[in-house]
């Protein structure tokens, strides 16, 4: 786990393909037209090096979505060396994204039912985005119902934005969140 040390909750867990990566449509790099969030941008945002950074998108913060650290594909489990794609934890099908009504929701899906990381996996998920998106935006970051033992507790916590304002006020909390968005090398 992360505190070291500690034995792993599911020490032999199932390893996904990763998806590849997202093309790139001309109307997403025509900078004249218009370009709405979508579940495909929320779940493998564009790499860097597509665009210009800085240069922004109507009305939303500048770079926010060139910048590979901005992907919920690529979060890091905080027990195992594979992102949460890798563990099939996050599904770009389980991403519903309303640009309209400024809202994203993401249900994510833990390796086992008792998964005692299923928190702070939905809260590095949710820091990961309030991160990325425009303010705009209302966030609902829930356990896929069914799959885990605890579903309405974490979900509960996740929604609520003091619980997780205090969470991420804790240092300890929050170096293992940035861990679990960091890139790895």
């Amino acid at each position: 786990g992360p505190g070291g040390g500690a034995a792993l909750e599911n020490a032999n867990p199932l390893i996904y393909r990763r998806s590849g990566e997202r093309p790139v449509t001309a109307r997403e790099e025509d900078d004249e037209l218009p370009d709405s969030i979508d579940d495909r941008e929320i779940f493998d945002i564009l790499p860097a090096g597509r665009g210009e950074p800085g240069r922004g998108r109507a009305g939303r913060a500048p770079s926010a979505f060139l910048n590979p650290a901005h992907l919920i594909r690529s979060i890091n489990d905080p027990e195992h060396p594979l992102t949460l794609e890798e563990l099939n934890v996050v599904e770009q099908v389980r991403v519903k994204v309303n640009d309209a009504e400024s809202t994203v929701a993401v249900e994510f899906t833990p390796t086992i039912p008792h998964c005692s990381m299923a928190t702070l996996i939905g809260l590095s998920i949710k820091v990961k985005l309030i991160r990325s998106l425009p303010e705009r935006f209302k966030l609902d970051v829930h356990i896929t119902p069914g799959t885990h033992a605890s579903e309405h507790a974490v979900n509960k916590q996740l929604a609520d934005k003091e619980r997780v304002a205090a969470a991420l006020e804790n240092s300890h909390l929050l170096e293992v969140v940035n861990q679990c968005l960091s890139a790895r090398p």
